[in-house]
């Protein structure tokens, strides 16, 4: 069976929740092999990890000359193994680090490139959603290796426990590949919260909770529901939550077991990034909103009253 590629997403050799997925895809796909690409020292962390979601193989690179600069050397070690291993394809988050491998690696392989797949068939044929997720698309690619970019949350992570062989990849990065150098690494204020794309539950605001301030609302039933907060670029371009909370087309994907939208109209620049999440609620004050064609369970009213009877009533039933 061919091998399929799979880059590992991680944070300083901790793996993050999209590579499971990648790695559970690559199993539908051939031999799933993780590449692995960081710092001195930091595969250990990711180990147990690789083995747990059923990697076969691990091809791994720990070289500062990988970790000090920005995606062009990584780009080379996937471009060497796509040579040097043949494999039938390559597996890369849609992250905005590794969209840039991704690109790379296509181009120094002459090989096709899929952007923002959701699902890829066995044969390869990879399914998109276009202009906003409003049309589906199916594409295949046609010459090279395929490089398929897939977004975070397309794929449940199945663990399939195994002992991969784990394979020691000797790369000299080329001077070109270092034009762009990591000078300072800051830590994220971590919130208490879950992480946005992650979490099983999300409650995001928008544009009608008209003020800053007003997202307390939103963080106090989201806190009641261990969730992770979300918001809709009307509100994150308006200054009133941070962009990195953006869900939509031109923010983070998510796909929890439940959707909470306050406050938002659902245009579909936001629906493209939480389409897919298995329980969408909406409470909005106009019964006209467009979110209201695809929730599961719309409230119509004034957020101001709703949101707290809910948060009450959650913490209730919590006691």
């Amino acid at each position: 069976m061919a091998e399929v590629l799979v880059l590992v997403e991680h944070a300083d050799g901790e793996p993050k929740k999209v590579t499971g997925e990648l790695l559970t895809l690559a199993r539908s796909l051939g031999e799933p092999a993780a590449v692995f690409a960081g710092g001195a020292g930091t595969y250990a962390k990711a180990k147990a990890y690789l083995a747990e979601y059923g990697a076969a193989k691990v091809y791994v690179v720990e070289s500062d000359d990988v970790a000090d600069y920005v995606a062009a050397p990584v780009a080379e070690v996937l471009a060497k193994l796509v040579v040097d291993a043949t494999p039938t394809a390559v597996l890369v988050a849609a992250t905005s680090d590794s969209r840039e491998v991704a690109a790379r690696v296509a181009a120094k392989t002459d090989s096709g490139l899929i952007w923002d797949a959701v699902a890829v068939d066995a044969d390869l044929t990879a399914t998109q959603g276009v202009f906003g997720g409003s049309t589906i698309v199916h594409s295949k690619i046609t010459k090279g290796t395929p490089v398929i970019v897939v977004r975070p949350n397309s794929t449940a992570p199945v663990a399939a426990p195994g002992s991969p062989a784990e394979v020691t990849v000797d790369i000299a990065i080329s001077d070109a590949a270092k034009g762009a150098k990591i000078v300072d690494r800051v830590a994220e204020a971590k919130s208490g919260r879950p992480d946005l794309t992650e979490a099983q539950v999300v409650v995001s605001g928008g544009r009608g909770l008209g003020a800053a301030e007003h997202f307390a609302l939103v963080e106090k039933l989201a806190d009641t529901l261990g969730a992770a907060v979300g918001a809709s670029r009307a509100a994150t371009d308006a200054g009133w939550y941070p962009h990195q909370n953006q869900v939509g087309q031109t923010g983070k994907t998510v796909s929890p077991q439940l959707y909470i939208a306050v406050g938002i109209s659902g245009a579909i620049q936001h629906r493209a990034g939480m389409q897919t999440s298995k329980t969408i609620v909406a409470i909005n004050k106009d019964p006209e909103a467009p979110i209201f064609e695809f929730a599961d369970y719309g409230l119509v009213g004034d957020l101001f009253n709703v949101v707290p009877q809910l948060t009450d009533e959650v913490e209730k039933r919590k006691g």
